[in-house]
This record gives C-alpha cells, structure tokens and sequence, in this order.
C-alpha cells in the first residue's frame, strides 16, 4: 500500500495545473462526441484514427458533464493498476520480493509517471498488455488452457485500447515457437485466437454500422500511416526513452540476465519477447512518438526486480554460509536504483510553464486559458486558423470554436484524414470565413516556414492582438520574464 500510495502521489501532484496537450484534446473530445455533448460532438468526430474502447470508458464519466481533470484521474487509476498488475506478475515468475521491486521500479519510473498522469491511449493499452502478459505466464506456470483463452480476450482489449498492441501477437507467437518445453495444443491456440477475434469484433462492426464514414476514416487513416513520412529522426528513441525508464534499471534489467544465467528458463524468454517486438517495430516505423515504447516498461521493470532480488555477489554468498546474512545489501542497491527513478519523475510533475513541447511528455502552457477565453469572447460560429493541427485540437476542446491548422497539407498522401487543410487562406480571410489568427511558440519552433506565413497574413490583413498568453521563463542573465507562447489576432478583410 505504501508503494502504490507514493506511485498515487506521483501521478496526482499538479496533475490539472497545465491544460491538455492535442492527443489528449482529441481523444476526450471523442469522448465527448461519444457521451453526445451538445458542441463537442460537432467538433470531434467520433471515428478518427483509433478504436475506442479508452474514450468509451471516459465517455461514461462524461455523461455528467465533460471536465479535463475527470479525463486525467480515469488515466491514473488505469496507472495504479498497472503497478498492481507488475506486482502479481513479478511474484508470479521470481516470487514476491521480485513482485514488490517491480511495483516500486513501475511505481517511480519517470516513463510510466509522465504518461499515466495524461489522457493517451499508451496508459490504457499498457494496463491490457501488461494484464495479457500475466495471463500468458499464468498459462507457462499452470499448463491450463483456460489461461491462454483469457490471454486471448486480454490481446483483444489492447488492440482496443490502442491498434499498435496487436504486434504482440508477434511477441507470444516468439515465446511459444522458441520455449519447447511449453507445449500448447493447436485447438487451445485456436480457441485463444477466437476469444482474441471475438473481443475485436465490436470495432470493425461499429465502423460497419456507421456507414461510410467510419469504413472511410478507417481506410484513409490506414493509407496515410503506410504512406506518411517520418516525424523525427531514426534515433529519436535512443537519448529520450532509456532516460525516462531509467538508465540504472536497465543496467539491473540486462545485467541480471548475465549473472543469473544459470536460473534461465522461459520466464526471461517471454519478457524478453515482449521488449524486442514492440521495441523493434516502433524503431522501424517512421512515425515514433514519446509514449510509444511504454507497453516494454512493466517487462523491463520485473526484470529489474529480478536481479535485484535473486542476486548475491559471491562473497556474499561465502559471508551466508558462514552464517552472517548480509540484508543490507539488497536492499541498500534497490534504494540507489529507486532514487535514481524517484528524482527526475518528481521533476517531471513540477508543471513550471514552458515554450518547448515534445509529443506525450505533458500538457501545453497557455493553451487551456488561451481556449477558455475563445469561448467566451469570440463570437459563436467564429472559426480561427492556427500554425498547425496540433494547437487547433487544443483551441477546439476549450474554445468550442472550429479551427484550422495552416500547415495541414492539401495532398490527403501527407496529412491526417481527421484534418481539413485551408486551401486557399487570402481567399477565406477576404470572404471573412476566417476570423482569427493564432500563433504559437509550439508550432512555430517546428515550423518556422509556416509560422513566418501565418505573421505574414496578419500583416497583410491588419491582425490586431486580442489575446496573448504567457509564461515565465528565465533569462540567459537568470532573470525571470514573461515570453509569449500564444497570440491570438483579429483579422479583418
């Protein structure tokens, strides 16, 4: 209870101080949508890119009217979940001392803290790959085939959380192939790809149900993924991911599987697996995100408790056969390691204002406020156009008004099908279609063509500042100041 009150701690404190970043504003707003909030559903669509069993589940608590902070806590509670589950399986393969190092390793790694306090659909789908991968073990320790069923529906609940859980199909199918002495039957294997086929059958039946549209979505959003070019650099997860899990969990992780080589068995196949897969497949695809590599962590973090728990330096072992129990030993390296993981996640949920982003490390400064003030100073019906799709997701969830992302590509080949490129904006700016100009520190640092274009428009069609949202930054000297990152213009033909 202890460890999971810190992990509670950690995912709660100022969790609602900084406003939502743009996965989180599209995947409440289609929560919205789905709870039929009166302006919301007119803005989000409810089939964009993904399945929905996540924003169905938000969608419930919607019902009673939609708030950010309710958005956050539901993620949270999916988070704490996910740490009890780490526990279960870590006691499952090496026993409870393994189990509660795990939970603690999981409870205080910066990776899980950061994305669990956010509405995102790796929290989620974390929760049911890590749930799956219990079952998976359950089934490796009993032989019953019940376990390898339920592994089944748990696989299908991650494809519903997220799509991109499906590849760890691949991670069990490498487990089962290479671990000879599990023998699966071909009738279990069959009845678990049925139960798997049976938990996914809702998403494609709704898109089914829902006409065109969401066969379309589906299809377009699919074409644009295959074809879509890279966001960032091939090394992109190599200076940010092992920071956020934990250099020295790692090294605990990766360096038990030497010094225990002699305890191996199937249990190390099957973590390993259910790194490898996603690890190599997201290093493979173009498109790479922050969040991504989450469903690894809870492996990573069993293996960890792990070495930690089983292993005992040989003079050590010379000093218990004498007698002597060396406990402080283990304990005193799981206190470093937990340190080295409770410092920088206790940082990372200190939401000081900022004019850098990076996708899925936390909420947007300015952008709720900038929103809340669209709402009730610009006229219903009023549409705006931003640098890009990202800062309008967050302007339309608390804006209530329609935007525009100017950088949105014309060619549907370069740019999400849930976006509506502006085709011609002198045209809609003359004809009075488009009201208001945002520019963003965001967008504009990622963008710089695009952001000089947008200064250009307001320039050319009188933009005059109707709001700027700031934050405090500090100063090359170290003198703090105020640095706009939001700037709304009022534009007139």
């Amino acid at each position: 209870m202890i460890i999971l009150g810190v992990g509670a701690f950690l995912r709660l404190w100022q969790i609602n101080n900084l406003g939502y970043n743009s996965d989180e504003a599209v995947y409440a707003g289609q929560a919205a949508a789905l709870a039929a909030d009166p302006t919301l559903k007119a803005i989000f669509p409810v089939f964009r890119a993904h399945p929905l069993l996540f924003q169905f589940v938000l969608a419930l608590s919607f019902s009673f009217g939609v708030n950010d902070l309710v958005g956050r806590l539901m993620s949270v509670a999916l988070g704490l979940a996910t740490i009890c589950l780490v526990y279960w399986l870590g006691t499952l393969l090496y026993g409870r001392r393994a189990g509660l190092l795990a939970m603690l390793f999981t409870a205080l790694m910066p990776y899980h803290v950061v994305v669990s306090r956010q509405v995102l659909l790796d929290g989620p789908m974390t929760f049911c790959a890590t749930l799956t991968l219990y079952l998976v073990a359950r089934f490796a320790v009993t032989r019953r085939p019940v376990w390898l069923y339920a592994a089944g529906a748990g696989l299908g609940l991650t494809f519903l959380s997220k799509e991109t859980g499906i590849i760890l199909l691949g991670a069990i199918y490498a487990f089962l192939a290479l671990s000879p002495e599990i023998r699966v039957r071909l009738r279990d294997l069959a009845g678990s790809m049925v139960s798997m086929i049976l938990v996914i059958a809702p998403f494609p039946i709704s898109l089914a149900l829902a006409g065109g549209e969401g066969t379309q979505k589906a299809q377009s959003y699919l074409i644009w993924q295959l074809f879509r070019r890279p966001n960032h650099a091939w090394d992109f997860y190599l200076p940010t991911v092992p920071d956020a899990i934990g250099p020295l969990l790692i090294v605990a992780a990766l360096s038990g599987l030497w010094l225990l080589r002699h305890e191996r068995s199937w249990r190390e196949r099957l973590l390993l697996w259910w790194i490898i897969v996603p690890t190599a497949f997201f290093q493979l695809w173009p498109t790479k995100g922050f969040h991504y590599l989450l469903i690894a962590a809870p492996a990573i973090a069993v293996l960890g408790g792990r070495t930690l728990s089983r292993w005992w330096p040989k003079w050590a072992h010379k000093r218990a056969r004498l007698g002597s129990r060396i406990t402080w030993l283990p304990m005193s390296l799981a206190s470093i390691l937990a340190l080295t993981l409770l410092l920088p996640s206790w940082l990372s949920v200190q939401s000081a204002g900022s004019n850098e982003f990076l996708a899925g490390s936390g909420g947007v400064s300015g952008g709720r406020e900038a929103g809340l003030w669209i709402q009730e100073h610009v006229p219903e019906g009023a549409k705006l156009m931003t640098l890009g799709p990202s800062m309008a997701n967050i302007l339309q969830f608390y804006g209530h008004r329609k935007a525009y992302g100017l950088s949105v590509s014309p060619n549907p080949l370069h740019r999400n099908p849930s976006y509506e490129p502006v085709r011609n904006p002198d045209l809609q700016i003359r004809s009075g279609d488009l009201q208001y100009l945002v520019w963003d520190s965001f967008s504009a640092a990622r963008s710089p063509f695009f952001s000089e274009k947008m200064l250009e428009y307001v320039r050319r069609y009188h933009g005059r500042v109707v709001r700027s949202q700031s934050v405090v930054v500090t100063t090359p000297a170290g003198e703090p100041t105020f640095k706009p990152v939001i700037i709304i213009y009022e534009v007139r033909p």
